[in-house]
């Protein structure tokens, strides 16, 4: 089994700090490090940690910051056969700080000369995949990799997180849509997640989430809202919280499972994520996952 995903990587410079800044002025951190992010390309790594081989497709420049990432996914054993890098164009990185509370603040940066032509894909052969992932930040190469996929029957699961884009076309073409609680504020224009839902349901036939941080997830059911409530877990970093929720619930479609037992397991994920610092190197593994699970239950 094989899985896909489509999107953005980027270099993540974190500081962690006491409190999250509310006004301007000089702060001094009490770490530094650097770690690959981005929503697709963490969303990789959680599925490689998760057991199954995975292909990370996306764009990034030659420079330093692309050697770091390429090299930091290759080392969570993510395939990057298909990462294509442009000519002279800056990869994207992002300023995270994360305070004492897990909380975070993150400042991204896209290079603008990464392309965002489409053709160099008509090379990857999307049939070979159990399941397709993509997020919104490259709006051009979710949308020909989930056309692709719905040719060849290959199910398919759309981050609805904030982006200046309409997403309208690529949630109408997504299997499953999972949104970030901002994402969804911002394609249904209302606050209320669950109102959110209801209508999103009227432009989409994709089954449809949402994820509300430590509330957990709500989703549809037909017309019947569901809801998981969050796990209780002691907060290190929230960063990459919904990219790990995204990858789980890209194998838990792969494996076929019944939207609760899906829902149920990749907030499992995301939450054993958060109990340490890192946009990665929290995610824990499947055997980790189960113990946690059933421990819980």
């Amino acid at each position: 089994m094989v899985i896909a995903c489509v999107g953005i990587t980027v270099l993540d410079r974190v500081f962690r700090v006491e409190q999250l800044p509310t006004t301007g002025g000089k702060f001094v951190a009490s770490d530094y490090f650097e770690i690959g992010g981005g929503p697709a390309a963490t969303a990789a790594v959680a599925v490689s940690k998760l057991g199954y081989p995975v292909d990370f497709i996306g764009r990034a420049g030659t420079d330093d910051v692309a050697t770091t990432m390429i090299k930091g996914l290759a080392g969570y054993n993510v395939n990057t056969q298909h990462l294509h890098q442009i000519a002279g164009a800056s990869s994207s990185f992002s300023a995270v700080l994360v305070d004492d509370h897990g909380e975070r603040m993150i400042i991204n940066y896209q290079g603008d000369q990464l392309s965002p032509e489409t053709r160099w894909l008509e090379k990857v052969d999307f049939a070979r995949y159990n399941a397709l992932l993509a997020d919104v930040r490259w709006h051009q190469g979710a949308l020909f990799a989930l056309k692709e996929a719905k040719k060849a029957g290959v199910p398919t699961v759309l981050d609805g997180d904030v982006t200046p884009q309409d997403i309208t076309d690529l949630v109408e073409l997504a299997d499953h849509v999972a949104f970030s609680e901002p994402g969804l504020a911002k394609f249904s224009q209302v606050d209320d997640p669950v109102a959110g839902l209801r209508i999103a349901q009227t432009k989409t036939n994709a089954k449809l989430y949402v994820t509300v941080g430590s509330e957990g997830c709500y989703w549809l059911e037909g017309d019947e809202i569901c809801h998981q409530a969050g796990f209780k877990v002691d907060v290190k970093d929230t960063t990459g919280a919904g990219d790990v929720f995204h990858g789980a619930f890209a194998v838990a479609i792969a494996e076929k499972m019944a939207p609760r037992e899906a829902v149920t397991f990749s907030s499992a994920v995301a939450a054993l994520k958060c109990t340490r610092l890192g946009g990665r190197d929290g995610i824990p593994d499947r055997a980790s996952v189960e113990a946690f699970l059933k421990a819980d239950a």
